[in-house]
């Protein structure tokens, strides 16, 4: 049995459709998908003042402005180009939120670091105040002008002069201490990036991973770091070194239960951190999870923690975006 010839267009036999058939057929395709895109406009005009109230609500609940300040995009005017690595990793909130929880339950394990926190930060008192501080910290050395960023840089080595003192362990401390400037750096910068691979848009790979590390060693060196890894094998090296002084105290311990139990007190805000606090933990090396004596059970965090995180960095990213 032989296949049917093809129809005959103009009165030709197997001739393809002419100009003049192929202009209504592209305008009834592009008609048909803007009928179609209708319904998607439409919930998103309805959803859009929802989601401006969301993001404001998100953002307050942070102790974020609610309009977040202007990125600068003069190359000549900003700290940091607008086309590098750090402005990519920082430009991510979501991700970024649950990468500087995870630095602080890192930054615990330090007791020096740590005993400068416990007795000379309202971290109990105002949570949402210091969060708000490193947050405009963060913006300003990131997305500001170079003015900007020193000025946000010379504040904090102010307050750092004045943070001294004896840890419980009988050491004295000083967090303008060059080696307490690179671990607290070290533990920032491995987190936020750990969580911007894992729970935000971006697909660094190894060169890029270095490229981060290498940027923002500038920040650390103007805080009065001596010495900054500026690769993820110098990360590691670093933490190498530094392992046999870090432990869990009791003030690393207090700080490790408010951290992970949060300042929320309704309910579905609990659920938020709770949720933001199990991907923070997922962040930790598997030695700093133990010393906290945070539980790691098999699986947990690839099928259960990471998913879950993925999808709340999603809606907060709609929101706050």
């Amino acid at each position: 049995m032989q296949p049917d010839a093809p129809t005959p267009v103009n009165g030709e036999p197997g001739s393809r459709p002419s100009r003049g058939v192929t202009a209504p057929l592209r305008q009834a395709t592009s008609l048909g998908a803007q009928v179609a895109a209708l319904p998607i406009r439409a919930i998103g005009s309805l959803a859009r003042p929802v989601r401006a109230d969301l993001g404001r609500d998100v953002r307050r609940s942070l102790g974020l402005p609610e309009t977040p300040g202007p990125r600068v995009t003069d190359p000549e005017k900003a700290f940091y180009h607008p086309d590098s690595i750090v402005r990519r990793v920082h430009g991510d909130l979501p991700s970024m939120l649950i990468g500087g929880l995870g630095a602080l339950l890192l930054q615990t394990l330090h007791p020096l670091a740590m005993a400068g926190v416990a007795e000379h930060s309202r971290y109990r008192e105002d949570p949402l105040g210091r969060l708000r501080r490193t947050a405009a910290f963060v913006g300003a050395t990131t997305f500001g002008t170079d003015e900007q960023a020193r000025e946000a840089i010379e504040r904090v080595k102010w307050v750092h002069r004045k943070v001294r003192g004896v840890a419980p362990d009988g050491r004295p401390y000083a967090a303008d201490e060059p080696e307490l400037v690179t671990w607290v750096h070290v533990a920032e910068v491995y987190s936020f990036l750990n969580a911007a691979r894992r729970f935000g848009r971006l697909r660094l790979g190894a060169a890029e991973c270095d490229e981060y590390y290498a940027e923002t060693a500038r920040v650390a060196h103007d805080l009065g770091a001596e010495w900054v890894p500026r690769t993820a094998e110098e990360v590691t090296a670093y933490f190498l070194r530094v392992r046999p002084e870090l432990y869990a105290g009791p003030q690393a311990l207090a700080a490790r239960d408010f951290l992970l139990r949060g300042v929320g007190s309704r309910p579905e805000d609990r659920a938020v951190h709770a949720l933001v606090a199990a991907g923070a933990v997922s962040l930790l090396p598997g030695w700093a999870r133990a010393e906290l004596r945070i539980p790691t059970p098999p699986g947990v965090d690839a099928l259960l923690v990471v998913p879950l995180a993925r999808v709340l960095c999603a809606g907060l990213r709609w929101a706050v975006t």
